[in-house]
């Protein structure tokens, strides 16, 4: 665990922390997201277990509020890149799946934006990815009517494709490539 900002804590997510992630998961694709839940797309959400608590190259982390102890704010990596259709194929080939880190589910209940918790967030996936080694692309996608979202990733990552640019539009959504953090240094024995 570790704090994040004043009266909230960051931890990587336990058995115990998926009713809370799933329910910020859920408020904000049906909040923010134009698509509403589709399962297709968020099938992780049902089976956070299956999807990054139990594979070792994934992580879900979540964002306690301490007054309330309620799950304020999730973070994810996954270690697939982005499947083409639905995303452009240029895109889905630049980022296969097994090399590419894929950042994701980051959301942040609206009522505790502005406190820094995605890019605390942010920052602990990255050393997670460093840390589990065997990456070699960070990448992301987002959807630029989510209040926030094109800002935050544009001051952090480097766009790789604007879909509302592409014929038609796409999806409408921005991919994103972040820094690959170095590896973490091997322990001396």
């Amino acid at each position: 665990m570790s704090a994040v900002a004043a009266g909230y804590e960051m931890r990587t997510a336990g058995p115990g922390d998926v009713g809370g992630a799933r329910a910020v998961m859920l408020d904000t694709v049906y909040g923010d997201l134009a698509s509403g839940y589709v399962p297709h797309w968020h099938a992780d959400i049902i089976d956070l277990d299956g999807a990054y608590l139990r594979p070792g190259r994934c992580t879900l982390l979540v964002v306690e509020h301490l007054a309330t102890g309620r799950i304020v704010a999730t973070g994810a990596v996954r270690d697939r890149g982005p499947a083409a259709p639905p995303n452009p194929p240029e895109v889905a080939a630049r980022y296969p799946s097994g090399t590419t880190a894929q950042l994701c589910r980051l959301y942040v209940r609206a009522e505790h934006r502005r406190h820094g918790l995605a890019r605390a967030l942010v920052r602990e996936l990255c050393d997670f990815v460093a840390r589990t080694g065997g990456y070699q692309a960070l990448y992301l996608h987002t959807d630029p009517a989510v209040p926030g979202a094109e800002p935050f990733w544009r001051s952090l990552a480097r766009e790789v494709c604007d879909e509302r640019e592409l014929p038609g539009g796409g999806q409408g959504i921005i991919h994103f490539e972040l820094p690959l953090p170095a590896p973490a240094p091997t322990p001396a024995r």
